[in-house]
């Protein structure tokens, strides 16, 4: 158990700590080597599709020697070599060839096809990003594509800004006169230069980063971001104030109503919600899954808040290469355990017997799905090249993690809820035979009181949406954690109210299935928030191509997946509350 906890400390402190370079102090004298490692290359408009950097035909020095990565970076898509460059500190270098080569018909094809699609390549220097594109389209107000000029950049320009002995910034802009002609399919001559100039800055290094933060804090972002809180927190106040004044009043009603039939007559006819309470703590059908799916719920909630927690005190800072992913998948192994807890000590107060079963039911309803797709998915991306398959080694380390943590917490969990021996808490007794419940207009069915209860969480969030993927799927920096948490909070108190109203529509049309119709409730934003998926893809972004289109509905499958299951778990636990209140409130027979 030591062992398995070093591993996990390593592999924590090794994404989500600061990722240094070589020069651990990021300290130099004059003339010292400073690492500068080439990343990756690909279609600036599919930023899941990159490639590494020396797959394109450049000059490769010798002794290339590829950069040790953590677990995070991997699974980011870094592969991280050393560059052919030469910046050594405060060493000025003015035009200096580093390459002399002779492109050959297939090579300058190859370079045409990547400037075509706008290709960038991506450089870290001393853990500083340099992004550039290799090339530009000469389109010359020309409409036939055929008649498009294409050249090649060939002399790439830095200027890097220092403090004493630490570097601050470093930019690159390509020379816009030097360039390689690729039009025709016919042997070049390229003669690969570099410039590197140097300049004094007061700029502390500990504010370095801070240029990379500030683009998504700029003044104009800022307001769409508030516009957004405001319009959310607006809709949300109206909408639930008045549900809240309709519901209350309703209920007041109600329990006045059946006060007074209990005083008056108790032969007379119930009706509404009080005529079901025999029924209304019934247990669902399918209990098994509905544990599991509670219990996975519960995990992604835990995992949430933690990830939040990590985000509000700085830990993904822009461009920590990995530590996202890195917190993802050790966080998620750690809070295995909750959910093999809630699942097996909510089942067996279902009165479910396999719990077994049902812990393989939890391991599997949220890690099934994702695994097959990451299959699918690694497969397209092997076909590809890219960098986003996975290699061999870190498959086993996933592997072995979720073997040797998440199997094991899981099943430690679902022992302890087991164990637990709590019994469900219901006010009124169940009867031995169901009521038969009355026809219900087709409004009352399942889908669409789901379209009801996941518009109004989606209308609190979408804004926001949008952002989050400009940043996930494309290369916008987002680190406003702050507005993104508030936002967050308003969809669970939504979530949980609007379901809780429909619950009582529900109960008072006399329709007593309502344990999986509120988690379906709750989890339907889910469903909303694939759908803007479609609408983002089409007409907010540029993105084609198979591995793009794949990766993009694909993982974003698996993420609105985890949300169904995380609102239905808010919302099936505040429809239970709500219930739970207005049966206890009254005299059940």
């Amino acid at each position: 158990m030591k062992t398995l906890l070093l591993l996990v400390g390593a592999l924590i402190f090794s994404g989500a700590g600061y990722v240094r370079s070589d020069a651990s102090d990021h300290r130099y004298k004059e003339g010292d080597i400073v690492p500068l490692y080439a990343n990756k290359v690909g279609p600036f408009h599919n930023p899941s599709e990159t490639y590494r950097y020396f797959d394109l035909p450049f000059c490769v020095p010798e002794g290339v020697k590829e950069k040790k990565e953590a677990l995070g970076e991997v699974l980011n898509g870094d592969r991280l070599v050393s560059a052919p460059y030469k910046l050594n500190y405060k060493d000025e270098k003015d035009s200096e060839v580093y390459c002399k080569k002779k492109l050959s018909k297939q090579e300058v094809k190859h370079f045409r096809k990547a400037v075509e699609k706008d290709y960038y390549f991506q450089m870290y220097y001393d853990d500083l990003p340099i992004w550039g594109f290799i090339g530009k389209v000469d389109k010359d107000i020309k409409s036939d594509p055929s008649e498009y000029k294409y050249f090649l950049y060939k002399h790439i320009q830095f200027e890097i800004l220092y403090n004493k002995d630490r570097v601050i910034e470093i930019s690159a802009r390509m020379d816009p006169h030097s360039l390689v002609d690729l039009t025709e399919d016919k042997e070049v001559d390229a003669e690969f230069m570099y410039t590197v100039k140097w300049k004094e800055t007061e700029t502390p290094f500990e504010k370095r980063m801070e240029k990379y933060s500030m683009s998504s804090s700029l003044p104009h972002h800022l307001e769409i971001h508030w516009f957004s809180i405001i319009n959310s927190c607006v809709t949300v106040l109206l909408l639930t104030g008045f549900l809240a004044t309709i519901l209350m009043r309703v209920l007041k009603n109600d329990f006045m109503k059946y006060a007074q039939d209990e005083e008056a007559a108790d032969d007379q006819e119930e009706t509404g919600w009080k005529y079901i309470h025999g029924d209304v703590f019934r247990f669902p059908t399918h209990n098994s899954l509905f544990a599991a799916s509670l219990g996975s719920g519960t995990q992604l909630f835990t995992l949430t808040i933690f990830i939040f927690m990590l985000a509000l005190v700085g830990v993904f800072y822009p461009y920590n290469r990995g530590a996202l992913f890195t917190a993802l998948v050790v966080i998620y192994a750690l809070t295995s355990g909750i959910a093999g807890y809630t699942s097996a000590s909510f089942y067996c107060q279902l009165e479910g017997k396999s719990w077994v079963r049902n812990l393989l039911l939890t391991g599997c309803l949220f890690c099934g799905p994702l695994f097959l797709t990451f299959c699918f998915l690694n497969t397209v991306a092997i076909t590809y090249t890219a960098t986003a398959a996975l290699p061999f080694g870190t498959i086993v380390v996933i592997a072995l993690i979720w073997t040797l943590v998440t199997s094991p917490l899981l099943v430690l969990g679902g022992i302890a809820g087991k164990n637990s021996k709590a019994e469900f808490q219901a006010p009124c007794r169940t009867t031995k035979y169901p009521r038969e419940i009355p026809p219900l207009p087709w409004y009352r069915s399942a889908v669409p009181q789901m379209a009801m209860a996941g518009f109004l969480p989606f209308s609190a969030i979408y804004i926001e949406l949008y952002y989050i993927f400009a940043s996930v799927w494309g290369h916008r920096i987002y680190t406003i954690y702050s507005i993104l948490f508030i936002v967050f909070i308003i969809l669970i108190i939504v979530t949980a109210f609007i379901t809780v109203a429909l619950t009582y529509f529900q109960l008072a049309a006399e329709d007593h299935q309502w344990w999986w119709r509120s988690f379906l409730c709750g989890g339907s934003t889910g469903l909303f928030i694939y759908a803007y998926c479609l609408y983002y893809y089409y007409a907010r972004s540029d993105m084609s191509g198979f591995m793009q289109t794949s990766f993009f509905f694909g993982y974003m499958a698996c993420i609105c997946y985890g949300f169904f299951l995380m609102l239905g778990t808010v919302g099936f636990r505040a429809a239970l509350l709500f219930v739970r209140h207005i049966y206890r409130s009254i005299k059940c027979e």
